[in-house]
């Protein structure tokens, strides 16, 4: 091993003492042409015959009389930031002295000074390269130490061991088949005879995929907890340096640890900072690409049966390169998705087993409400819900805190601050009135759990809130109808009862016309396309962008198609609610006045007026078989509800 490290120590050495006297010279070099333009900046030769014209001019302050030249120092500089000395030579002129003294120039002789050269040489040129030299293997100590200049170089990987990460499988929830996979990655870690037995081998990475908040750094900690090995955890950017060449050497020092520290876990969160497809048309960072083939490289080097997993996260693999993706190098993909109803309640389970409740408190209601949410979001309902609590003077946190920190998550917190008009206060009401009551009408829609007309921090001046009776994977495309009409209801109720329309449905147009657009190109239901498929998604975990896979005169068609869909549910939502005015008139009034009102109000009056409604109705019918006396006594029959309808 001695030796070894010997033969190693020889190359660096030689390059070391190679790259010394490189800088060395070039340093002699830069301080002789420095000192020469310093020199010539400050003297200046002029002839013998101008000098005797300074003298007789009166211009001549000091002379110093050399053995080989004149030195003359001007009364007068002609820069003030520079002193300027002249020179000429000697020559053989015995009127000279009697000049100066007539002119009353004070001169002298100089005494040639055999020891200031080799002072001048020391402070000029010794002096300097010693402090190069002390500098420079200061520098190179660091680096050999992976500290590198100013930090460049230097290996960031944190080492967690099972104590200090302190997370295990039990506090990871939502994630089961996931955690499944990983499971057995442990258990290969803690038992390797078992799978060697039978010739399997240890996967030599895991790529943890999903959406943003799904628990991804999580699980990679809790497979260090259960494993009980040391863990490397770095980020993709951790390895990328404005210096070409950076990234890899941390790369090859974070794997040279791993196997010192083996059996270990490498954690690479973000890993698409530094593993992005090379075969981008628009070029790429040679640093990013460097370090990507080295990771390449030292991932197909590496023993397994040494017990060197590498866990990766990503919420981006559409864009990571092929070769970094398959098997052999990442083994295995793991999806973490947003958890379902099950995995939702076991996530508020998990994050409120510390917090204090009361008995009012349901998780599975909570649960179903928050279709969609992540465990980053669920973890900051329950904080929200305690810091609720503590506010409103509260040891324990009750359903409503709960309801209301999910609402916070979604929608903001309420602008007390703002004040509606009466005019605008109505246009809410109905507007939101209009989204509920054709939830109710249409038996595809999701059951109301709450209207309110109270501004919310993040821009909404009201909402309507629905709670799924199940947990759903699928949607049909009457569903998705449905949908699009009860987005169309606000709008519709601004027009049927204002005849105008505001701007406070642009966010419901846009869900819609997003919807509409999906329903053609992307999920086969439109008459005119049929199955064909017209529209591609990427980025899939982070914005779902659309892009189209069709020519011009196709996506004109698309949006024909689009618009003809939106406009058949814009219609079909304002026949809905002009059919049902009565019952809109009263529930807006309600909500005018109390600003919030649960689902279960809403029904109540929704059933009653409606309930009234079809008795009229049913009265009317009686009344074309009754005699002809008694059929103009409907006719000043007032509607029900038209005595609680706001002016318009």
């Amino acid at each position: 091993m001695d030796n070894k490290q010997q033969d190693k120590k020889g190359p660096q050495n030689k390059q070391t003492l190679l790259i010394f006297i490189v800088i060395t010279l070039l340093t002699l070099a830069a301080m002789t042409a420095f000192s020469s333009m310093f020199m010539n900046a400050r003297s200046r030769e002029i002839t013998y015959n101008e000098f005797l014209k300074m003298v007789k001019n009166d211009e001549v302050k000091t002379v110093e009389i050399t053995s080989n030249q004149i030195n003359i120092e001007p009364k007068k500089q002609p820069s003030p930031f520079l002193d300027i000395i002249y020179y000429t030579g000697v020559l053989e002129d015995d009127d000279l002295l009697d000049l100066l003294d007539e002119h009353k120039v004070t001169y002298n002789g100089k005494i040639p000074d055999s020891g200031s050269m080799i002072l001048d040489i020391i402070f000029l040129y010794v002096l300097p390269l010693v402090l190069i030299w002390i500098l420079f293997s200061f520098i190179m100590r660091r680096m050999s130490k992976g500290g590198g200049v100013m930090g460049v170089g230097k290996n960031n990987a944190r080492v967690y061991m099972d104590k200090e990460t302190g997370v295990t499988f039990k506090d990871v929830a939502g994630q089961d088949e996931a955690k499944e996979s990983l499971q057995e990655v442990v258990d290969f870690l803690h038992n390797p005879g078992r799978y060697t037995a039978i010739g399997a081998k240890l996967p030599k990475g895991a790529l943890l995929v999903g959406p943003p908040g799904t628990g991804k750094t999580l699980l990679a900690k809790a497979v260090a907890g259960e494993a009980k090995v040391p863990f490397f955890s770095l980020a993709g950017s951790d390895f990328v340096e404005m210096f070409v060449g950076v990234g890899a050497s941390r790369v090859r020092d974070l794997f040279k640890e791993a196997e010192k520290n083996a059996p270990c876990i490498i954690f690479i969160d973000e890993i698409d900072a530094i593993g992005k497809s090379r075969d981008s048309r628009y070029g790429g960072n040679d640093e990013r690409e460097q370090t990507l083939n080295q990771l390449l490289a030292e991932m197909d080097g590496f023993d397994t049966s040494k017990g060197i997993l590498i866990l990766a996260a990503t919420n981006r693999p559409e864009i990571l390169d092929k070769a970094l993706l398959r098997p052999g190098r990442f083994d295995r993909r793991i999806i973490v998705e947003k958890p379902d109803l099950r995995g939702r309640l076991e996530v508020l389970k998990v994050h409120s087993k510390d917090v204090l409740m009361d008995d009012s408190v349901d998780l599975e209601e909570i649960a179903m409400a928050t279709s969609g949410a992540v465990g980053s979001d669920l973890a900051n309902m329950i904080n929200e819900a305690a810091i609720l609590a503590v506010k409103n003077g509260r040891q324990f946190v009750n359903q409503a805190d709960l309801f209301e920190s999910v609402e916070v998550v979604i929608a903001g917190k309420e602008k007390k601050d703002r004040v509606l008009s009466d005019r605008e206060k109505r246009i809410v009401a109905y507007h939101e009135v209009g989204h509920a009551l054709v939830t109710a009408l249409l038996k595809d829609a999701e059951p109301v759990q709450k209207i309110t007309i109270v501004p919310r921090t993040m821009g909404s001046l009201g909402y309507v809130m629905q709670v799924p009776e199940e947990e759903k994977f699928l949607m049909t495309k009457d569903e998705l109808v449905a949908r699009l009409i009860t987005l169309f209801g606000g709008r519709s109720a601004e027009e049927l009862v204002f005849d105008t329309v505001t701007t406070g449905a642009s966010n419901d147009i846009e869900q819609a016309t997003n919807l509409a657009r999906s329903m053609v190109t992307r999920f086969g239901m439109s008459e005119k396309f049929g199955l064909m498929a017209l529209e591609t998604v990427e980025s899939q975990y982070l914005d779902g962008r659309s892009v189209l896979n069709c020519g011009e005169e196709t996506a004109a068609q698309i949006d024909e198609e689009v618009m003809s869909i939106l406009k058949d549910c814009y219609e079909r939502a304002k026949a809905l609610l002009a059919d049902n005015r009565p019952v809109m008139d009263a529930i807006a009034a309600f909500l005018y006045e109390k600003e919030t009102i649960t689902g279960k109000q809403f029904m109540e009056i929704f059933e009653r007026v409606k309930g009234t409604g079809d008795q009229k109705d049913q009265a009317d019918q009686n009344s074309l078989s009754a005699p002809e006396e008694q059929a103009g006594e409907g006719e000043h029959t007032v509607e029900a509800g038209d005595a609680d309808r706001p002016e318009e």
